[in-house]
C-alpha cells in the first residue's frame, strides 16, 4: 500500500520533472505513488498519505504557480485554500521548490516558503532542511534559520547542481521517510 505521496505544482515542467526523478530513484518501492499534479489532487488524497513530498516553482516575484501567476491551469494558488481543513498533524513532509536567484533575487523560491508556512501551521513535521551555501540571493521566504525549508533548485542558473542537490537530498529525508536509496 502507498504511504508516500509527491504532488507537485508546475507552469513549465521543470517542477514535474524533478518528482519524476525522485520516483524514479525508488523504482521497486511500491509504498511512493507516482507523482501527481496538485490540478489533478483531492483533500482527501493529500489527508490520506502519512509521509508527503511537495513541489513547488517560484513565479515571478514570489507567487505560487496558479491562474493569478498567468499560469495556464490552476497549480498550488489555487489548492491550498482547498487544503484548509486538512489536518497535517503526525504526518512528515518533505518540500522543494525552484526558483531564479539572478532575475529574483529578493524573492528567491518565495513560495516554498509559503508552501512551508502552510504546512508547518497545520501540524505538518517538515524535513529535509537544505543549505543556503552555494546560492547568491538577497532575500527569501524560504530561508528559516539560516537554512532553506527545503530543496531549493535554481535550473536557470545552477542546472548542473541538479542531480547532485536532489541526490544529496534525497539521502537526508530517506531515514525520515523509511526509504532505502538505490
Amino acid at each position: 500500500m502507498t504511504r508516500i505521496g509527491i504532488f507537485f505544482g508546475s507552469n513549465t515542467g521543470n517542477t514535474r520533472k524533478i518528482a519524476k526523478m525522485i520516483k524514479k530513484r525508488f523504482p521497486d518501492d511500491e509504498r511512493i505513488a507516482d507523482p501527481l499534479n496538485v490540478n489533478k489532487a483531492t483533500p482527501e488524497l493529500i489527508a490520506g498519505y502519512d509521509h508527503l513530498i511537495l513541489g513547488t516553482p517560484t513565479l515571478g516575484e514570489g507567487l505560487l504557480p496558479g491562474l493569478d501567476a498567468d499560469c495556464q491551469q490552476e497549480s498550488w494558488a489555487e489548492f491550498l485554500p482547498r487544503l484548509a481543513d486538512v489536518d497535517f498533524s503526525g504526518k512528515t513532509v518533505a518540500l522543494y521548490g525552484l526558483g531564479d536567484q539572478e532575475k529574483y533575487p529578493d524573492n528567491f523560491a518565495d513560495a516554498l516558503g509559503e508552501l512551508y508556512e502552510f504546512v508547518k501551521t497545520r501540524g505538518a513535521k517538515v524535513v529535509g532542511q537544505w543549505p543556503t551555501d552555494g546560492y547568491d540571493f538577497i532575500a527569501s521566504k524560504a530561508e528559516v534559520d539560516g537554512e532553506f525549508v527545503g530543496l531549493v533548485q535554481d535550473l536557470d542558473n545552477q542546472k548542473m547542481l541538479l542531480e547532485d542537490r536532489l541526490e544529496t537530498w534525497l539521502l537526508l529525508i530517506a531515514k525520515e521517510f523509511g526509504l532505502v536509496l538505490k
